[in-house]
């Protein structure tokens, strides 16, 4: 177990080394593109494989009115509306992205408090997850929100906001993750992971 960063590729590709490792497993957060990054390229230069454990995305429903989007600045262009209400749940960091739109009123929800430059018009709204739709249909409701912004996560834990969004026929603008290295080895099970490290051995 080791707590800490590693200190970019060479640190990683060194520990490797020094702790003979044979195998990698990725299993950080779908959006710490940087993260896997470094561990792909540090696994290379190891020489040993990596694979990339990744849960599936959320997936469209009927009646889901979806805009995929590829990043956050992508995002905040396009709800940059006067007027709007937007319900950002990307998490503490990436808020400051949304700090030019003068015109539009964000609700931040966050577990801590977000760092940096914020919208001019704003509230704060810190609370820990898990949500149930009625919750989140509530909240949308009570705060009149026209629009969600939200991360492909994936996963069950955070998924009612956009149950409720359909219920409600709210917008949802929905920003993909950032790509893995090209020709990355990909699963998206633990159970896969396992068999994937049984076939290196």
């Amino acid at each position: 177990m080791r707590i800490g960063g590693f200190g970019g590729i060479d640190g990683l590709r060194n520990w490797l080394a020094d702790n003979d490792i044979h195998a990698v497993v990725d299993a950080t957060h779908p959006f710490a593109g940087t993260m896997s990054g470094h561990a792909a390229a540090a696994a290379a230069a190891a020489g040993i494989p990596i694979v990339h454990l990744r849960r599936p995305g959320w997936r469209q429903s009927p009646g889901d009115r979806w805009t995929r989007v590829p990043d956050l600045s992508a995002a905040a262009k396009l709800v940059a509306a006067p007027g709007n209400r937007v319900f950002l749940t990307i998490g503490r960091q990436g808020v400051g992205a949304f700090a030019q739109a003068p015109d539009a009123w964000f609700l931040i929800r966050a577990i801590d408090p977000p760092a940096g430059p914020l919208p001019p018009d704003h509230e704060i709204l810190l609370a820990r997850g898990p949500f149930t739709a009625e919750d989140e249909l509530r909240l949308l409701t009570d705060r009149r929100i026209d629009v969600l912004v939200t991360k492909d996560s994936g996963g069950d834990l955070t998924a009612a906001k956009l149950t409720a969004a359909r219920a409600r026929e709210t917008p949802v603008v929905l920003i993909d993750r950032p790509p893995l290295p090209p020709g990355a080895t990909t699963v998206e099970t633990v159970a896969a992971a396992r068999d994937w490290l049984r076939a290196q051995a």
